[in-house]
């Protein structure tokens, strides 16, 4: 068996890929790939690896978790998707990205330390990831947020850094969020490991929350008359109806973040491409391009 985390990051699908997954249990079942609820498992993992302070779990309480986790004998994939499996929203930002992530993870892979993984870790440009991530704080119960860190020296090459020292050996997968609504299947398809040609329900649910309702709509029939015969070619379909049918509230996003002007957002964004080639060029990172 291989566990599967699927690591958010914060403000990114928002769990929407853990509920597409779960719409399509059934169907991943038949091919060994458990995708339980996620009740199942988030608070008990926290907990538990809170008790082991970085040791592994006996084979007795390896056993004992699984139980509680998924209700089958056997699995070959169990995918496990928490964005908090890096750290809490309030302990993003310390000198950079999730600077404990790499820890903080190999202590929630020692519950089950015999059991293969695969880490996956969707990155955002910090010019709105920071500006989502405070949103977020607040909404938790925060006045307000202060990032003390200046948001020119953030990269997310540091945090994946950090994973891969800690976590030797296993494979790492990343994509920008930004492209999630052309590479959204890919992204379905590589967390869970399911075989080609299996049809998900709702696989395109990240499109349609950037496109007209006319524009999904129209789209829908058009595949299904005709359908596409490679992920080049339905990417540039979807790619041709977001030109004309993208909802501009969700293309145009404006930045509020005190004190920030348009130089430093087109500065975030240039040093936050060239970080993803960074990220690139890391052995045992693989990227998922739109």
């Amino acid at each position: 068996m291989r566990i599967v985390y699927h690591l958010g990051a914060h403000c990114t699908d928002e769990d929407r890929l853990v509920r597409c997954l779960l719409k399509n249990r059934a169907a991943l079942a038949d091919q060994g790939i458990i995708i339980p609820s996620p009740t199942r498992y988030r608070k008990l993992m926290r907990d538990t690896a809170v008790q082991l302070k970085g040791h592994a779990a006996s084979e007795e309480t390896q056993a004992m978790l699984l139980e509680q986790i998924m209700d089958e004998d056997r699995a070959d994939r169990l995918v496990l998707s928490w964005d908090s499996f890096l750290s809490f929203p309030a302990w993003v930002v310390r000198d950079t990205f999730y600077s404990f992530a790499g820890e903080r993870i190999r202590a929630f892979t020692q519950i089950f330390p015999e059991i293969e993984a695969e880490f996956h870790l969707a990155l955002r440009n910090p010019a709105t990831f920071l500006p989502a991530l405070r949103k977020r704080i607040q909404e938790r119960g925060h006045e307000d947020v202060r990032f003390e860190t200046d948001p020119l020296q953030l990269r997310w090459s540091d945090a994946v850094r950090q994973i891969l020292k800690h976590n030797p050996g296993v494979p790492l997968t990343v994509w920008c969020d930004e492209d999630a609504p052309l590479i959204w299947p890919e992204v379905l398809q590589t967390v869970s490991g399911h075989a080609p040609g299996t049809v998900l329900e709702d696989d395109d649910e990240i499109l349609a929350m950037v496109l007209t309702e006319a524009g999904i709509a129209r789209m829908r029939a058009y595949c299904a008359q005709h359908p596409p015969a490679s992920v080049t070619q339905r990417r540039r379909i979807a790619t041709a109806f977001l030109e004309k049918f993208a909802r501009p509230d969700q293309i145009e996003i404006t930045v509020d973040m005190p004190g920030w002007t348009d130089d430093l957002v087109a500065d975030l964004t240039a040093r936050y491409l060239e970080d993803v080639e960074r990220i690139r060029r890391m052995p045992g990172v693989t990227v998922i391009d739109a």
